[in-house]
């Protein structure tokens, strides 16, 4: 009976993507606009096709170097043969979801603008529907990749042995936790080489153009402008599809795989793997009638704005808090209700979590209306007061997560049974991300507009087609952070599964293992992940700041040398900016994504399997909190700055502008490169220790 319900995940997984088809279809059937439109379009069209290109082939060869020492494991006998092939589904399946998420967006944005000439609405229609194509082929191709490798290692294991002395269902958990270390190394990849790209040349134009050269953004005299649309692409579309993907699949496994823990023992493992994946599937179907509710009136402010997309995250919301009880309950039974408490404490955490986000990084209120204020004293005081504003807003977020993970760990019965508890915390972790087929889609939709104001910028569209772009665009900043903290919290959620994850692959091999905090190789651990964030942050950082350099240098030059750009007689060379930063982004992401791989396998070999528990903690706790305060620090710069735009402290121009702008670029990176690759980073850490676990054992050298 229950396998009957276990075909609802590939259900639904057929039911998303048959949406994002038909939401497609819907856009391409509205008009580009004109020749000029058109023109833009497929000229940031190309330039995203050819950045994804160059990147998944650099990536392809990571894949089959890895790949070749997966399977050498396999071979060895230290992993599941299944696992390196678990390896490349994951990554390949994260990278088509960005993929296809900026396919859609690159056609979407002239689109937008274009129908921002008969409506608001109309304009919003057509962004949130690109955004919800992003969201439904993620949780779509999450569910698809997990059904195959479930209903296959079930034929399989029904035949053969499973390895390590393990039962079916755990030998199929434990692989099945595998797939996710291919899907966060493609997400690292592509939200690091993305942001770089992004954030690299956003600064670079913004340097040059709005504060040298005095230009409006998006003005097709700047030679950086095309990059800049398509960093929005591969960055903020692409990267973040990848990355939701593995937040999305990574919390499904790992809280399958401890269910098996808590519940095997009691005849009840088979249920609790099967609720994560049916909730998933139940969020599939309230995404979609959430879809529905997002609507506007054509005079709509920012607030009307936000409660169009607010009824839509909440009714999703509300439909998968209702259906969840009836999973839970025809699963567990009512002995173990528990659990839907658990799962609604992770949707209660995700939307508060939102709110918190929107408080602090809003025009509409105080906080980022005050690091507008401080733009009146100059750059400094920006900077200082953004600041602060981000390290303040992380107390909510950790506070709101804090009190998940002790409500479900407790009601779902961790005084008793500490895995039922991690399963609660897990679960939680699940329930958060349920409805991200409408939570990606307020996020990603942001792009869309970006992109759409600067198509109407460069084909010199009447001004009240900027006015309803502007609108959007300032709002998609709100939703970004909104859906980083999603991303963020769920990742703090799932990382402490993640690690209980280990532990217990740990104990299955036979190994030992201490976590006292007494323990010196523990407490290096701690110390050593609590590092690592900051020194991939500084590793990011670097990278944009490098790459921006670059582009500052070829936007003067083009200024200086091709006579009758500023005039608007001449074209500047667009696609020489795009290969600078191409090439640039492909380079800096190296050592960054790498880092994630090797630090818990160095410290493994060197410091034994108690040190990188203590690393994965670390790494957890620094790297939540960090992620926050620059997620959040960057929206409020980047909406402080287009409240100083929409006329407020001078306008457009001022004294006060020109410092916003300098707090604009200074959040760009914080906000869109490095922030948000930290939720991979923590989880792709603990996915490889898991993957590696055996060879740590045996190759430890401080015995």
């Amino acid at each position: 009976m229950h396998l009957d319900l276990l075909i609802l995940a590939p259900m639904g997984s057929i039911f998303a993507i048959a949406f994002a088809g038909y939401l497609a279809m819907k856009i391409m059937k509205n008009s580009e606009g004109t020749g000029d439109m058109i023109s833009i379009a497929e000229a940031v069209r190309e330039g995203s096709y050819a950045y994804l290109k160059r990147q998944y082939a650099g990536v392809a060869i990571f894949f089959g170097v890895m790949f070749l020492v997966l399977m050498a494991l396999a071979l060895y006998g230290k992993l599941p043969i299944f696992v390196p092939f678990a390896f490349l589904t994951g990554g390949f399946f994260s990278g088509l979801s960005g993929f296809i998420g900026m396919s859609i967006s690159t056609r979407s944005s002239a689109r937008t603008a274009y129908a921002a000439q008969s409506s608001l609405n109309a304009a919003l229609n057509i962004a949130f529907s690109s955004g919800a194509v992003m969201g439904l082929i993620v949780v779509g191709l999450g569910l698809l990749d997990l059904s195959i490798w479930y209903y296959l290692l079930n034929w399989w294991y029904s035949g053969h042995a499973a390895p390590y002395g393990m039962d079916k269902l755990g030998a199929i958990t434990s692989t099945m936790l595998c797939f996710g270390m291919g899907a966060s190394s493609q997400a690292l990849f592509a939200r690091v080489g993305g942001g770089i790209f992004t954030k690299a040349a956003d600064v670079g134009a913004d340097l040059v153009g709005k504060i040298e050269a005095g230009i409006p953004e998006d003005d097709p005299r700047n030679p950086a402008v095309i990059a800049d649309n398509v960093g929005d692409n591969v960055g903020d579309v692409a990267g973040m599809g990848a990355d939701l993907y593995e937040s999305y699949v990574g919390s499904i496994v790992a809280t399958s795989a401890l269910g098996v823990a808590a519940f095997g023992s009691l005849g009840l493992g088979l249920q609790s793997v099967t609720i994560p994946m049916v909730m998933a599937a139940v969020g599939v179907v309230a995404s979609v009638i959430g879809t529905f509710f997002v609507k506007t009136e054509e005079k709509a402010d920012q607030g009307a704005l936000l409660k169009a997309l607010r009824r839509g995250v909440f009714s999703s919301s509300i439909i998968v808090a209702i259906m969840s009880f009836f999973v839970v309950k025809y699963n567990l039974g009512m002995q173990y209700i528990g659990v839907y408490w658990a799962v609604l404490s992770g949707l209660a955490a995700g939307v508060l979590i939102g709110l918190s986000t929107e408080f602090f990084t809003s025009t509409k209120y105080k906080p980022t209306r005050d690091v507008a204020a401080a733009s009146l004293t100059g750059p400094a005081t920006v900077i200082i007061s953004g600041m602060s504003v981000g390290m303040l807003s992380t107390a909510v977020p950790v506070i709101v997560v804090s009190i998940a993970i002790m409500v479900s760990y407790y009601l779902s019965g961790g005084a008793a049974n500490a895995n039922m508890g991690l399963y609660g915390v897990a679960i939680s972790a699940v329930g958060m991300l349920s409805t991200l087929g409408i939570t990606l889609a307020t996020d990603a939709y942001g792009p869309v507009a970006d992109n759409a104001g600067g198509n109407a910028e460069m084909t010199h569209q009447p001004k009240e087609i900027r006015q309803r772009t502007d609108a959007l665009d300032a709002l998609g900043n709100t939703t970004a952070a909104t859906g980083k903290g999603f991303a963020i919290g769920s990742a703090a959620l799932t990382a402490l599964a993640l690690i209980a994850a280990y532990r217990d692959q740990i104990l299955i091999m036979g190994g030992k293992i201490d976590l006292s905090m007494m323990n010196p190789r523990t407490l290096t651990g701690l110390l050593i992940g609590g590092m690592l964030p900051f020194v991939f942050c500084s590793l990011t950082m670097s990278a944009v700041g490098r790459t921006a350099g670059a582009i500052v240098i070829e936007v003067r030059r083009q200024f200086k040398e091709i006579s009758g750009i500023m005039e608007g007689r001449t074209k500047p060379d667009y696609a020489r900016c795009v290969r600078i930063v191409t090439a640039a982004a492909q380079k800096e992401m190296i050592l960054p994504s790498l880092m994630a791989i090797v630090a818990p396998i160095a410290v493994g070999i060197l410091a034994g399997v108690d040190s990188v528990t203590g690393m994965l903690v670390g790494a957890t706790v620094s790297g939540f909190v960090l992620a926050i305060m620059m997620a959040n620090s960057g929206g409020a710069w980047d909406n402080a700055k287009k409240y100083i735009e929409e006329g407020n402290f001078g306008g457009k121009g001022s004294v006060a502008h020109k410092a916003g702008v300098v707090g604009d670029t200074v959040g760009d990176p914080f906000k869109d490169t490095s922030g948000p690759s930290l939720n991979i980073l923590i989880k792709l850490m603990s996915m490889v220790s898991i993957v590696f676990a055996s060879f740590i054992i045996s190759f430890t050298l401080i015995k």
